[in-house]
């Protein structure tokens, strides 16, 4: 008789600080909503706070000390000068974050509480330079909380340098160990980083990690890695467990393994996992959990990768997924939302949304609806299957959620919420009389009119993400985007007249992209800030990948991809051969100068021409030409 599976999702580092990625929770609810012993727990969040604590900077400072003076950096020596000032401050600048202290604020604000390194340069600079304060522009006279949070941020920045520095050269707060699992063809770099000597921050992980075993003597442990950058992590995780206590079943899934893993033939990843899953985790644990309890063979696993007798063997029974209507609510039971940091490092009031705040992470629906963008990984699960519920059980799950966290702000993750379910759940959301606020991603496509933007304000939106990519219409049209950028201008302008924020996705180096067509863009962008049709942006680097219509039809847009490098691990990113021979690495750092300065309210008259290191050619866009388009003319 086999006794019942109890089984922990793990999130593993380093994925946000402000809020726990959803994985694990939806994970978590649905197998309790099929009666399976399900927990979860934040690794990635305590081990932030274990390192940014008094007791993580004694550590830090013993490394420090280890190290001959001629060696230390002006940041470190200066870390071991004010060392018991660091000490003191450290623990109320993390609870401010977390919203715990809110007293704080003044001491913080007023630039006499915190030691301050390097990452304070700039504001003093500024403070010489213009003779005012540089802060005065985003948070005024009353605004204190606000400059107190971006204040305690820069001095957690201080000690991520200093981390980084004296500890562990890869650590980052979103992106740990990113280039040891982004697009890695071979193993080879993952194995040797993990058969190093362990780090400080690797010692506090393994400690973490087993604490976390031994607290919910769990049979199946998940790990969850939805970006290359919690790869690493994720790997040191299984490696302690499976050194502790060999008998527990590890299984890795996520994100990254989704798209970099499909192909997976590396037979050294099962030295960490048992098993490697795909896709949505719903069904696949099912099965395996099925199979564990010797009620079904390794045959009808589903969507599942293991080792048999040295090689990797991949299990698919072709069983149908879990309809999104059947998934059950997220439960964030087990995750401490009140530890979560609230941290301010861009003082755009919508790019900080995702770094402020503590989101309800919930999906509209599953899979994209329009599922033709060029650029996208649109052969792959989470993108074309869509599938979607009623109002009504969103509503309800939304419900349960406030009722769970008393949290009532929600994130849609969707790659991009469908027009109509928004339209029926607003609707719902008003009938119910429900109090929220809500953010997401959607497709800027006329659907969304000044009277559907008004509905969805006054039930809660407050900000919209959307991917304008390249503003050209030659480039949309190539990309399969279905929107012009007139189009974008009068769909974004109308979620801004009824006080929505808005988020672009822009990109650049898409192939056949050629230096005209990247000003030309800039110029639409320049404009679509001067007329208040979007608050903030983010220029991405296009990347060929080989899930997407780029990397599969190659020829139908000019380029020819470039042989894969060997090897059994990820394979994602193909490079490619574009015959316009642009610097596009160039052209970029301009790009990035132009849009830091538009979310600021800064050059938003200046030539564009000027963002740029190099000679570019004058914009063939006319200066007036989106303020025609809102016109009308």
């Amino acid at each position: 008789m086999h006794s019942s599976p109890r089984v922990l999702a793990l999130i593993p580092p380093m994925t946000q600080l402000n809020t726990p990625y959803p994985s694990t929770a939806y994970l978590t609810g649905f197998l309790r909503s099929r009666g399976v012993a399900a927990m979860q727990a934040d690794i990635a969040l305590e081990l932030v706070l274990e390192l940014f604590s008094p007791a993580g900077l004694d550590a830090l400072k013993a490394r420090i000390e280890t190290l001959p003076r001629k060696e230390r950096s002006p940041l470190a020596a200066g870390f071991l000068q004010h060392f018991p000032l660091y000490r003191s401050r450290i623990g109320p600048a993390v609870a401010f974050l977390q919203g715990r202290d809110p007293s704080m604020a003044l001491r913080i604000a007023s630039r006499s509480f915190l030691p301050e390194g390097p990452r304070f340069d700039s504001l003093d600079a500024y403070l010489a330079e213009e003779g005012e304060d540089p802060l005065a522009w985003a948070f005024g006279a009353l605004g204190t909380q606000d400059r107190a949070r971006h204040l305690a941020t820069l001095f957690l920045n201080d000690l991520a340098d200093l981390l980084r520095e004296v500890a562990d050269p890869r650590f980052e707060f979103v992106r740990y160990a990113e280039s040891l699992a982004l697009s890695q063809a071979s193993f080879d770099p993952l194995a040797r980083a993990l058969a190093a000597p362990p780090t400080l921050v690797d010692e506090t992980l393994e400690r973490l990690t087993l604490a976390a075993i031994e607290r919910h003597q769990p049979t199946l442990v998940l790990l969850s890695t939805p970006f290359p950058g919690s790869v690493y992590g994720a790997f040191r995780m299984a490696q302690a467990i499976r050194a502790r206590y060999p008998d527990l079943t590890l299984v890795l899934g996520g994100g990254y393994v989704n798209t970099e893993l499909r192909e997976l033939a590396e037979p050294r990843v099962f030295d960490f996992f048992d098993y490697v899953c795909l896709d949505d985790g719903e069904r696949p644990l099912l099965a395996l959990l099925e199979h564990l309890q010797g009620e079904r063979p390794r045959l009808n696993l589903v969507r599942t990768f293991t080792r048999v007798e040295g090689q990797v063997r991949y299990f698919h029974s072709g069983e149908p997924d879990i309809p999104f209507a059947e998934v059950g609510t997220p439960t964030w039971d087990g995750l401490p939302l009140d530890r979560y940091l609230s941290v301010l490092d861009m003082l755009n009031p919508m790019h900080r949304l995702w770094s402020d705040g503590r989101w309800n992470k919930l999906t509209v629906a599953h899979g994209c609806y329009w599922k033709k963008c060029s650029f996208c990984d649109v052969s792959l699960d989470y993108i074309g299957r869509y599938d979607t519920a009623g109002a009504a059980l969103l509503a309800d799950r939304m419900e349960a959620i406030i009722a769970e966290t008393g949290q009532t702000g929600f994130h849609f993750v969707d790659e991009a919420a469908p027009p109509k379910a928004l339209r029926a759940l607003a609707e719902e959301i008003l009938r119910r009389n429900l109090a929220v606020s809500w953010w997401g991603n959607i497709r800027f496509e006329k659907s969304f009119s000044p009277e559907l933007c008004e509905l969805l304000a006054e039930s809660g939106c407050i900000a919209i993400s959307g991917g304008l990519e390249v503003a050209s219409d030659r480039l949309l049209q190539l990309m399969k985007k279905g929107v012009s950028v007139e189009q974008v201008a009068r769909v974004t302008r109308a979620f801004s007249d009824q006080g929505i924020l808005v988020h672009a996705y822009l990109m650049y180096g898409f192939p056949t992209q050629t230096v005209q067509d990247t000003v030309d863009a800039l110029e639409y962008v320049r404009q679509l800030f001067l007329e208040g049709c979007i608050q903030s942006g983010f220029f991405h680097r296009f990347a060929c990948t080989v899930h997407s219509p780029v990397g599969m039809n190659p020829a139908e847009y000019g380029i020819t991809l470039r042989p894969l490098p060997p090897g059994k691990f990820a394979k994602n990113d193909v490079q490619f051969n574009d015959p316009t021979g642009v610097d596009h690495g160039l052209l970029g750092q301009g790009l990035n100068k132009a849009l830091y300065n538009y979310m600021h309210g800064i050059g938003l008259d200046e030539d564009v021409r000027a963002w740029f290191d190099t000679r570019v050619p004058k914009p063939t866009v006319g200066r007036n030409r989106i303020a025609r388009a809102l016109a009308g003319s």
